[in-house]
């Protein structure tokens, strides 16, 4: 099986947004299969494709972007932020013109909105639509997954759903694994060769063409110490420590990672429901598979019952599966986690605009033990004080039961998140 030909999740959005906007832009991290699905869109649609990647190409963009994009249309551009302000302003100038939808899409693999070399100018004129590694939904060739509205609108069907059928070794193996459609039937040892490749890539193509970086060997240590903290609180002291650079640097180079979308950071998630709440953002590797590599693990060594790693690579896995769904399942809910000084703590919030919430919690543990759900029973009870904005707490864990654990309170098999109703079986 090619990972290129497996279908992915968002093109629905995607077609959805030709019909509207003048832009459609395509970002995500390197390898995540950008170039693939636009080239794809651009045959569908009789246009033009071609990729900044190529040294020629990115030349002529560079020398004439006003001619550059008179190509036939509809045009689509790969990687686009490596011609930087001047093909963009182009490219405004082009729709303004003629405002017609779906001449253009691009795609970076960098965030658009924070590249300072990037204008913004083509605000209020494109769509933008994050596309990330695979997911499991995707990789099992499954319909796109539905874990978060049924979890805000019909948390029911989530538990009363059948056991799951996933073993505890299954889920280190896909952590594992990740989702970068290029390792799909790698063995660990060609994808550590493939991950060395790729960072170096990154380094090297994205970030020192758009930073002033200064030293970009230090840049490769923050990633590597980021990923022995994923799923833990940012201190930026800690990981000025890990990668030995000041705090200054580790502060700039992390935001680099954000910004190429190999990191992803969770912010503090408040009601004033407490006086002595955190405000640091969680941090966490986008690719769980890109995170075990950095962290020196595999499978088996997730598996020792010794392992002190196992239980932010499993909480990094579930925060990155519920982020790649957000796109074609509810782009509208945020992600946050809370954490209070005095004790209580929840992995992961989901708030929706009106307000409500969605609290999980991550367990690592075949059967959790008692008091998995007192953080969230924690919060439900506050939340009732004040309204009626805590809709379901989940507790996912490893082993394969469906439990309710009190009222709005419910354990559930990871697997959920992408077989939430126990539909599917065994591949």
């Amino acid at each position: 099986m090619k990972g290129t030909t497996l279908p992915r999740h968002v093109s629905e959005q995607i077609d959805d947004a030709r019909k509207w906007a003048r832009v459609v832009l395509i970002h995500g991290p390197r390898q995540a299969g950008k170039t693939t699905l636009a080239r794809l869109v651009g045959e569908r649609t009789g246009g033009s494709f071609v990729t900044l990647d190529d040294p020629v190409v990115l030349e002529a963009a560079r020398r004439d972007p006003v001619g550059f994009v008179t190509q036939p249309k509809p045009l689509v551009i790969d990687e686009i932020q490596r011609a930087g302000d001047p093909l963009v302003t182009a490219i405004k100038m082009a729709i303004d013109l003629n405002p017609t939808p779906g001449r253009f899409m691009i795609t970076g693999s960098t965030n658009f909105l924070t590249v300072p070399t990037i204008s913004e100018s083509l605000a209020g004129r494109l769509a933008i639509i994050e596309l990330w590694p695979f997911s499991q939904g995707e990789l099992a060739r499954g319909s796109p997954e539905t874990f978060v509205n049924l979890a805000f609108e019909q948390p029911e069907v989530l538990r009363t759903g059948p056991a799951g059928f996933t073993a505890r070794d299954g889920y280190l193996k896909s952590i594992c694994e990740g989702g970068y459609p290029a390792l799909i039937n790698f063995t660990s040892r060609q994808r550590r060769g493939w991950y060395g490749n790729y960072l170096r890539t990154v380094v090297q193509r994205d970030i020192v063409e758009l930073a002033d970086i200064r030293r970009a060997d230090s840049i490769a240590p923050v990633l590597s110490t980021a990923a022995a903290l994923t799923g833990q609180e940012l201190n930026v002291a800690r990981l000025a420590r890990g990668a030995g650079v000041d705090p200054r640097t580790a502060a700039s180079y992390l935001s680099w990672l954000t910004t190429v979308f190999l990191v992803r950071r969770v912010p503090m998630w408040s009601r004033s429901l407490s006086t002595k709440q955190s405000k640091a953002a969680k941090v966490y590797v986008t690719d769980s598979g890109l995170a075990a590599h950095l962290a020196g693990k595999d499978q088996t060594a997730l598996a020792r019952p010794t392992d002190t790693s196992v239980g932010g690579l499993v909480e990094t896995f579930v925060v990155n599966e519920i982020a790649k769904q957000l796109p074609w399942n509810r782009p509208d809910a945020s992600l946050h986690h809370f954490r209070d000084h005095r004790g209580p703590e929840i992995d992961l919030i989901l708030e929706a605009p009106d307000g409500r919430v969605v609290a999980i919690e991550v367990k690592s543990a075949i059967s959790p033990g008692p008091g998995t759900a007192r953080w969230l029973t924690w919060l439900r009870d506050r939340l009732d004080l004040l309204g009626h904005d805590f809709v379901h707490g989940y507790v996912l864990h490893t082993g394969p039961n469906r439990v309710s654990l009190g009222e709005r309170l419910t354990l559930l098999p990871i697997e959920a998140l992408w077989n939430p109703t126990g539909a599917s079986t065994p591949a």
